[in-house]
């Protein structure tokens, strides 16, 4: 890192700017983790969180829990949601009681345990094969419910039926892009005095939506990027980012938000990352 900037200990991030893409009621942790340590932080979402068209399926399985072993939840979204229409079908949480909950991560237990459920299973690694490995041997001939965004990847339902079980797959919300954003963040990257020197991805939908931001091919999206480090929360995230033609300078060790700072600041320390 250039002398000029000079971080302390407490703030190794002073001098940089950097870009946090998560969803608008979302972005304030992951934010004030990066100020904490000294960072400029620009807030443009890449994401916007939308209810479903249809929240019959979800009702329906909602309304027949206990018809299900395993309740799997992937995301905090998943979590508001879900119980958002336990309360709208006046269900409390013992419907709950008789189902094994498995979250994907630190994040997505916190938010059940929040709203008083109870996580019997939390896999190693935050990850969709991660919560396979955590499952499989547990899962035979059970039925289960995995409540989930609309558009997701296949690897829980598919490993799942293949060790045995029978996964049914609500939809509890869905993604999209933030036209309002498209702007801004083709400002910020022209103007020097708003471009970052990092941009940080915490899902595949948020390296999908930046790129549609963008509007740009794979080659001058790369010029129009030149000198920003791409900041990744884990691999499924790597994987997407480099399918888009994008590098991935930075990743996190544990695929959580203090994970995915921490690994910028590691990066900082090692002057992989020199602020103007």
């Amino acid at each position: 890192m250039s002398k000029k900037t000079n971080p302390t200990k407490s703030e190794p991030l002073r001098g940089m700017r950097i870009l946090v893409g998560r969803a608008r009621h979302q972005a304030g942790a992951l934010s004030a983790e990066l100020r904490q340590r000294g960072a400029e932080v620009i807030e443009i979402p890449f994401i916007e969180i939308r209810k479903p068209r249809s929240f019959r399926s979800l009702d329906a399985a909602l309304q027949s829990l206990d018809a299900y072993d395993w309740l799997i939840l992937t995301s905090a979204n998943g979590v508001e949601a879900m119980w958002e229409r336990l309360q709208k079908l006046h269900l409390t949480n013992s419907a709950l009681d008789p189902l094994h909950i498995a979250a994907i991560g630190p994040a997505t237990k916190k938010a059940i345990e929040q709203r008083g459920g109870n996580v019997a299973v939390v896999p190693e690694e935050y990850v969709a094969e991660s919560v396979v490995r955590s499952l499989k041997n547990k899962v035979r001939g059970k039925r289960v419910l995995l409540v989930r965004a609309k558009v997701a990847r296949d690897v829980i339902p598919q490993k799942l039926r293949q060790a045995g079980a029978h996964v049914d797959v609500v939809e509890a919300y869905e993604t999209v892009v933030p036209q309002s954003s498209r702007r801004r963040l083709q400002a910020a990257l022209k103007q020097t005095a708003k471009r970052p020197h990092v941009v940080t991805f915490t899902s595949s939908s948020t390296v999908r939506n930046f790129a549609e931001l963008l509007g740009l091919g794979k080659r001058e999206r790369a010029s129009s990027l030149a000198g920003i480090r791409m900041a990744s929360i884990g691999p499924v995230t790597s994987a997407t980012l480099r399918e888009f033609g994008l590098p991935v300078d930075i990743s996190a060790k544990e695929f959580t938000i203090p994970g995915l700072v921490e690994a910028i600041v590691r990066a900082a320390r090692r002057a992989a990352i020199d602020p103007d």
